[in-house]
């Protein structure tokens, strides 16, 4: 055995020819969309070594011939030279020719761990030609690249002869099996001058087979992260488009940003164009996206009134974001359509939710504080015309704009912690929304039009603000028995600004004079709530050899004077609107979502915890409680826009009963309840359980939810619904799913949903439908869609997902 070290000589060149050079020349010589990695320049990459670093080799035989002008190495060759590694059985030098020559099961590895196998090597060593026999590469993300021969001429241009790539894994069981997919070639050219890849007679094969081929095509060098080129086409179909089929054509303008054009044929509504320009920044990135059509058949349209209505239809969208530092983010997601409806209905990729917010924002964190500035747009893409009954998009409001701060100092004060938050909206909002969704001409038409009076007002039109702002300070003492004691104390303050339409100011009339309450409507409002409060918690530990309980019973009261304004109808309410009480807000020192809403008076919580822990790997964990209104006006009991607090639990001094208890196992199942109990019959108030079990075979989850009667949400039966959800992995990489969701008061399944999913290393293919009903329209059409998507892993993937009925 012959060994050599040395660093920065005559010999270390040679090794580094032999080794790194023949590894150069492979990197160089890969059409790498296949392997981005492999695919570097050539001299930027035989230069990316250190000169001076140590070189190690290992023969069996070191042989120079000086009359030659060689040097070989023979037998077990191994060189070691500043990461890049180097197996052959011969590796030699020819100084006279400036040739290197490797032979005999050569295996090259670069320092990322991409591995080049080859019979045989022989380049020049400035890497301008060579032949390379029998080509094999591995990557480290488990593509690989094969050819019987390579040749690289004039030092730009690499051909490699009958040529095969695929991101596939070879069968384990019969590697010479033929993968999932596979690219095959007579020739594969890359141009390293041009920064093309250029196919001859290239088919594509798919379980062994050819399903494509294509005599001749090219692609840019992969290397370059954006090239220009076609992407997969986007097929689709929908009763009112008909047939639609998309080319999108990428430009690469430069590195960091790119033109994607999308033209559309619709076979019933004609071409629709789309543009969408993307820049890339260190710190972010943004999009702007337009699209446009001249629909050819409007009528196509039968259940959606307002895609009927236009024939010309437009959209400019665009989304950001950039790390301003590492504190602070800005960014914006906005949407302008000349109708609303058009993006969801043409599926704008995300601009198409039925639902969605345009907003600007600015966020920061640091440490425990935190800031969030946000101006916001709420949409409705419906088919609903602007101003009919159903229409909802002219309700919504603009935030203009909501703020929140959240500070907790860092300094002790008293010894314990103070903090601080701030909250202010200001909301816009152009149509007066009541419950049973009238028209602002019927409720300016008075009573004689209003059949059923005004129950609930979700939506004030006109202008609203509100600041508010509050300090709280709480510490913790715990005693020498275990007793955890936590006095706190908090004042806020609140301006609330008001200028309501005529239409808003009329409903709240009629919504007064409905519920019997009074009115309290002004321009501004200014309430304050100071509270005192004491919390006591006393973890009690249990153990036995098998396991670990620990109770720990709480007691909660907090003293307060009565919410200023609660008494009648007036103060806006933008965000308490949605009130769930349960378990998880028993302890909550104000139980209402929002900070339009404000709990006061003298209330007391109690209750107890359970956290079990089990020597077999199981764990559990439990509350039960109640919350007492002791002294005050009940804010859950007050007069509100709508009726937040009603039928809630917490509108008497003595509130139900709340609980909840659930178990986990080590093996992937559990399961929880949650329930709200009658305070004085114990009846079942609402009551929502869950079991599920996750583990290499699948997965299944049950859900059963039932609510009691709340007939002033207009829900005067009991509601209850079953839900189920299953994966079953019955092959390797095989999964078949499905759910379905089954309303017991309507007696009919309002959704079902099922799919399956082949996923490998290298190929993904799933296929998937779905159908909803709203239970309380049993009459109206289902919605019904299916999906699918296709990926090849490097190569690309399509998919769509679209309503099987007119939009």
């Amino acid at each position: 055995m012959v060994r050599f070290r040395g660093t920065g000589h005559s010999t270390v060149r040679t090794a580094r020819l032999a080794g790194v050079s023949a590894l150069a020349l492979l990197a160089a010589a890969l059409p790498s969309g296949f392997s981005p990695v492999l695919a570097q320049d050539v001299r930027s990459l035989a230069g990316s070594t250190d000169p001076n670093a140590q070189m190690l080799m290992e023969a069996d035989t070191l042989v120079y011939d000086n009359d030659r002008g060689t040097v070989t190495a023979r037998g077990n060759v191994q060189i070691d030279y500043d990461g890049y590694k180097v197996v052959a059985e011969q590796v030699s030098y020819d100084q006279a020719n400036r040739r290197v020559m490797a032979s005999g099961n050569v295996e090259i590895i670069e320092r990322d761990g991409n591995r080049i196998y080859a019979d045989e090597i022989d380049i020049t060593d400035d890497l301008g030609d060579g032949f390379v026999n029998a080509l094999r590469v591995e990557t480290t993300d488990n593509t690989r690249f094969a050819a019987e021969s390579a040749t690289r001429e004039g030092g730009n241009v690499t051909t490699f002869n009958n040529g095969v790539y695929t991101a596939c894994e070879p069968c384990q069981d019969n590697p010479d099996k033929a993968p999932i997919w596979q690219i095959k070639a007579r020739r594969i050219i890359w141009d390293g001058k041009e920064r093309v890849v250029r196919f001859r007679d290239a088919s594509f094969e798919f379980f062994g087979m050819p399903i494509a081929y294509l005599p001749s095509f090219s692609m840019a060098d992969p290397t370059i992260k954006r090239k220009t080129g076609f992407l997969f086409p986007r097929i689709s179909n929908n009763s009112a488009l008909g047939w639609g089929v998309g080319t999108p054509f990428n430009i690469a303008l430069a590195p960091t940003h790119d033109l994607l054009l999308t033209p559309t044929y619709y076979t019933r509504q004609g071409f629709m164009g789309e543009v969408e320009f993307r820049k890339q920044f260190n710190n972010g990135a943004f999009f702007i996206k337009g699209a446009g059509i001249r629909q050819r058949s409007p009528g196509a349209f039968d259940n959606d009134a307002v895609s009927a209505s236009v024939r010309e239809r437009y959209m400019v969208g665009t989304k950001g974001e950039f790390r301003l530092n590492p504190r602070w983010l800005f960014g914006w997601d906005l949407l302008y359509q000349t109708d609303k409806n058009f993006s969801r209905v043409y599926g704008i990729d995300g601009f198409d939710d039925s639902v969605r917010r345009s907003e600007i924002y600015l966020t920061g964190l640091h440490d425990r504080n935190f800031l969030d500035l946000r101006f916001m747009k709420f949409d409705v893409q419906e088919n609903a015309l602007k101003g009919s009954r159903g229409a909802r998009d002219e309700r919504q409001a603009w935030a203009l704009p909501s703020f929140d701060y959240s500070r907790t100092f860092d300094e002790p004060v008293a010894g314990g912690e103070l903090s601080l938050d701030v909250n202010a909206q200001s909301i816009y909002r152009d149509v007066t929304h009541t419950g049973n969704n009238l028209l602002e001409s019927e409720i300016l038409a008075g009573p004689s039009a209003l059949t059923n009076g005004i129950a609930t007002i979700p939506g004030l039109a006109g202008t609203s603000q509100r600041i508010s702002a509050e300090l709280e300070w709480k510490r913790n003492y715990i005693t020498e028995n275990g007793l955890i004691i936590t006095p706190m104390l908090g004042l806020r303050g609140d301006g609330v600004f008001t200028d309501y339409n005529q239409a808003t100011n009329a409903a709240i009339g009629f919504m007064a004079a409905n519920n019997g309450v009074a009115v309290n409507t002004r321009n501004a409002w200014f309430r304050y709530m100071a509270t005192a409060g004491l919390e006591l918690r006393w973890p009690i530990l249990f153990s036995t050899t098998s396991a670990t309980h620990v109770f720990e019973p709480t007691a909660q009261i907090f003293v307060r004077p009565d919410a200023p304004y609660q008494t009648a109808l007036g103060l806006p309410n933008e965000d308490a609107q949605s009130l769930v009480f349960d378990a998880s807000n028993l302890f909550q020192r104000d139980k209402f979502a929002g900070w339009d809403r404000i709990e006061g008076g003298t209330r007391a919580n109690l209750g107890v915890r359970y956290s079990g822990s089990f020597a077999n790997g199981w764990s559990a964990n439990g509350l039960f409680g109640q919350s007492f209104h002791l002294a005050g006006e009940n804010p859950y009991a007050q007069p509100d826009f709508v009726a937040v607090g009603a039928e809630s639990g917490l509108e008497t001094d003595r509130s139900d009963y709340v609980g909840m208890f659930g178990v986990a196992s080590p093996n992937g199942l559990a399961a929880s309840v949650s329930a709200r109990f009658d305070k004085d019959t114990f009846s079942m108030q609402r009551f929502e359980t869950r079991a599920g079990v996750v583990n290499a075979r699948g997965s299944l989850l049950v859900r059963y939810t039932e609510i009691a009667p709340q007939p002033t949400y207009s829900f005067p039966g009991r509601r209850a619904e079953i839900a189920a959800d299953a994966s079953l992995n019955f092959a390797s990489d095989w999964k078949v799913y499905g759910g379905v969701t089954y309303n017991l008061n309507y007696e009919m399944i309002s959704g079902k949903r099922v799919g399956f999913l082949y996923d490998d290393e290298c190929f993904t293919f799933g296929l998937n439908f779905s159908e909803s009903r709203n239970p309380r329209v049993p009459t109206a059409d289902p919605v019904r869609s299916v999906g699918f998507r296709l990926a090849f892993r490097t190569l690309g993937d399509f998919g769509s997902r679209e309503n099987l009925d007119s939009q």
